[in-house]
This record gives C-alpha cells, sequence and structure tokens, in this order.
C-alpha cells in the first residue's frame, strides 16, 4: 500500500494515477473539505496536520499497512506564520519508525545547490543559500541516515502545469534580476511520471533530480509565455555579474534512459 503525506497540488493527481494502476492509496490533507473529494477518488482520506510539537490527526492509523511512504510537504517559511520545517520531519520520522513502512520517497527540491555556477548533476555537493534549502538539505538526512528505511531523493526543479505558471506572478514584477540565468523547471505530468517510476522499478537509495532538458535564458523564456498568455512581459535589469546554473537529470537520462514527455513550452 502507498501512503502520501501531502495530496495537494502534486500529491492529489499522483494518487488518482497511482488508484488508475491498481495501487491501494491512503492520503492526507489539511482541509476538512478535501477529505469527500479524496474518498470520491478511491483515496483513503486522513486529516493530519503536521507541526513543530505533535501531529494532529490519526497519523498511526494512517501509517498502518503502508510499506512505501511519500512526504510531499514543501516547506513554508515565507510566510507570518512559518515553522520549522526541520523539527516537523522528525515528529513525522519518530512515528515511521514506529510503523513498518520500508520505503520513502522524498520530495525535495533544487534549491538545495544554492547559487552555483555552471553544471550540476546528483554528484554535486549541495550549498543552500536560502532559508528553504538549507532545511530542505537537512530534512532529506533525517530519512536517508536512516539504515531501517529505503530512502530517494527526487529534487524537482520548479514546477509548472496548465494551471500554474511563475510567468503570471513575474509579469507583475519589475527590476527582476538574472535574467541572463537558465530556467530549471518540470511540468507535473512528468513529476509524476518519475515518482511512479521510483516506486514501481524499486529505485531505492538514490538521488535524483528532476529537471526537463530544456534550458532558456529567464528573460527568453518568460517573455515567450507572457505573449502566449496576452500577460506584461517581466522586467530584468541588465546583470552579468553570475552564468547561473543548469541542473542536469543525469540518474534519470543516462542511467535509466527516461524520455520527459511534458515540455516547458506548451
Amino acid at each position: 500500500m502507498i501512503g502520501i503525506i501531502g495530496c495537494g497540488w502534486l500529491g492529489f493527481p499522483l494518487a488518482k494515477s497511482f488508484i488508475e494502476k491498481g495501487f491501494l492509496v491512503k492520503g492526507t490533507t489539511t482541509s476538512p473539505d478535501k477529505l469527500e473529494i479524496l474518498k470520491q477518488e478511491k483515496i483513503s482520506p486522513y486529516l493530519i496536520l503536521l507541526s513543530e510539537q505533535q501531529i494532529q490527526g490519526e497519523i498511526t492509523e494512517f501509517l498502518k499497512g503502508v510499506t512505501t511512504l511519500i512526504i510531499n510537504v514543501p516547506p513554508k517559511l515565507r510566510s507570518k506564520n512559518s515553522e520549522n520545517y526541520v523539527a516537523k520531519m522528525k515528529m513525522l520520522h519518530q512515528h515511521i519508525q514506529k510503523s513498518r513502512i520500508k520505503n520513502i520517497v522524498f520530495i525535495s527540491s533544487t534549491s538545495v545547490y544554492g547559487a552555483i555556477d555552471g553544471i550540476i548533476t546528483e554528484e554535486t555537493r549541495p550549498i543552500p543559500n536560502s532559508d528553504s534549502g538549507k532545511q530542505l538539505l537537512e530534512a532529506e538526512g533525517i530519512f536517508k541516515e536512516d539504515k531501517n528505511l529505503q530512502t530517494t531523493i527526487i529534487r524537482f526543479g520548479g514546477l509548472i502545469s496548465q494551471d500554474r505558471h511563475p510567468v503570471t506572478v513575474l509579469s507583475q514584477r519589475d527590476h527582476l534580476k538574472n535574467g541572463h540565468h537558465p530556467v530549471n523547471l518540470i511540468h507535473r505530468n512528468d513529476c509524476i511520471r518519475i515518482i511512479s517510476l521510483v516506486v514501481e522499478k524499486d529505485f531505492w537509495h538514490q538521488i535524483i533530480n528532476g529537471v526537463y532538458p530544456d534550458h532558456p535564458t529567464k528573460k527568453v523564456y518568460y517573455t515567450s509565455e507572457a505573449l502566449k498568455r496576452n500577460l506584461k512581459i517581466p522586467e530584468y535589469d541588465t546583470d552579468s555579474s553570475e552564468k547561473g546554473k543548469i541542473i542536469y537529470s543525469t540518474f534519470l537520462k543516462t542511467v535509466k534512459g527516461f524520455n520527459f514527455l511534458t515540455s516547458i513550452r506548451n
């Protein structure tokens, strides 16, 4: 049985894709209104809220019978009510240790690499420079260093879909920086395919970069995307102090021959 902590923008369609393949799936939400929606999709629903001090909800019952757990809980550090993400993951880990879970898929981010210039692969040592990146990297280690778990870390680039694109926010801003830097993005459809591949093919004890292999500059890319949507073109200041980074999905492309199917230019 598969458990998905965080059935939101990514976790919900991921859960539905597993259901369509015949898997039994448990899923969590922090919204009471969404419990019935999950149930209608044959996802066993649980109202679970993680915090630094405790986990509210029937976490023991949720974990019962689950052999593979997908942790899809991004840090929320920009809001006024931001919490210690590492503490939340440590709290979750304590409950996992009491369960029979063997496999962990931890959804992380390429933000752990920080401001490194040049080519980045899974072999590159992360040097996070943001609070989010630092806490994500520490949280990765909580599960990766547990010898009783088979943990795979997936570091996704910027996430996009038909109904979610960063250009809608960027078009409202002026004096943006690093317009000459390459983009490192991935469509939700490919995120789901990558997670499914890890689970179905037992790709455990891996660190995987999930980034679409097309890296136009931010200025070129977001200008094009704004024009498609009849939005104001984002304005970038001239700045050539850094080259930016290109993140390669070496494990997927080179080792496993994975083909990304959904272009970031759709």
